[in-house]
């Protein structure tokens, strides 16, 4: 059985994206350096899938100790996870891949950080029951 999970970090209302990034993003405060080192430290040796834009963003490092998929939105999710039998999956964001791939994944990591500013991307309630809009 394929172990599926999602692992994000949202603002203090939902916020999960601004104009394609994360809206916190380059913020050194500590609280926001030790969520990205988590994120690396509980995927290692795991897969992490996700569209191009995602992907886009892992660093170099990241490649060495866990495997890399870029997925499509014209593959079936079944498709897609059945690659990676007996591994820990993690799907990674943003909403269209959380759309498809909620009624499979069966844990949330969700980490809120102190942002409260400007989002045009929330986090969806409904992904946590396995539901996604199309």
């Amino acid at each position: 059985m394929i172990d599926v999970r999602a692992m994000c970090a949202i603002g203090q209302r939902g916020q999960l994206g601004l104009h394609g990034r994360l809206p916190w993003e380059g913020n050194t405060d500590p609280l926001y350096v030790e969520d990205v080192t988590r994120f690396f430290a509980v995927t290692q040796g795991h897969v992490l899938i996700a569209g191009p834009k995602t992907i886009e963003a892992v660093p170099d490092f990241a490649y060495r100790d866990r495997t890399i998929a870029i997925i499509r939105s014209h593959e079936d999710p079944r498709d897609v996870l059945a690659r990676y039998p007996g591994r820990r999956v993690y799907v990674g964001g943003g909403i269209a891949v959380w759309n498809v791939y909620a009624p499979f994944i069966q844990q949330w990591d969700i980490t809120r950080l102190p942002y409260d500013g400007e989002a045009d991307r929330w986090f969806d309630p409904a992904w946590l029951v396995g539901r996604g809009r199309g």
